[in-house]
């Protein structure tokens, strides 16, 4: 009595993973407003009426993506500990940054294209969880600053540009690859730059 809807349950979340796979790799791809319906049950090989069955809309789809990726987009400047030495924190944090380029190169476009619409989906967290989070961490290197313990820089212009010289690895892959050529491995040459940036950067 009871296998039937274990079944159908398994096959639910089976056919959710497959939607937001699909929808993931159409997003960041194309953007919110490239990215159809038609398109994402195309890519998930499935009809636009199951997918539909599973989420009302595309609006739907692409805030369940946002939600789901957030934490793993946060994380990183959220494992920057005030108790740690600063310049291993901060190459820390640029390196977590630098693994998650290459690592979620889609989950990285999906966040950048929401962002270079405005990020209407995404405008409570700006404005709250991400601006209070980035004020926390920068007042903990402004403390370093403070005691002397790494050259003096702008907090917040240090973590931004963090986020620019690791995040444009997976936003502008093709310009990069294009630029570099298919044999080389730009995240294990970015690393070795971006090492040698920052520890002169924060050297007394």
């Amino acid at each position: 009595m009871t296998a039937a809807p274990r079944q159908g349950s398994r096959i639910q979340q089976k056919n959710r993973r497959v939607i937001l796979q699909a929808a993931l790799s159409e997003f960041s791809t194309r953007g919110f407003n490239g990215t159809t319906i038609d398109r994402i049950a195309e890519t998930a090989s499935l009809s636009k009426p199951n997918v539909l069955y599973y989420f009302p809309s595309k609006e739907a789809i692409h805030l369940q993506l946002l939600e789901t990726h957030l934490d793993l987009w946060l994380d990183p400047l959220r494992a920057l500990s005030a108790t740690g030495e600063p310049r291993e924190q901060i190459m820390g944090y640029m390196r977590r940054k630098l693994d998650m380029s290459r690592n979620y190169p889609q989950e990285s476009r999906l966040f950048a294209n929401e962002v270079l619409q405005g990020a209407p989906h995404l405008e409570r967290i700006m404005a709250g969880g991400l601006h209070d989070l980035v004020a926390e961490k920068a007042a903990i290197i402004a403390d370093w600053i403070a005691q002397g313990r790494i050259a003096a820089v702008d907090p917040h212009h240090l973590i931004i540009s963090i986020w620019a010289l690791t995040q444009h690895y997976a936003d502008f892959e093709v310009q990069v690859r294009a630029v570099l050529g298919q044999t080389r491995d730009p995240f294990a040459e970015a690393e070795r730059f971006l090492d040698h940036l920052y520890s002169r950067m924060l050297a007394l």
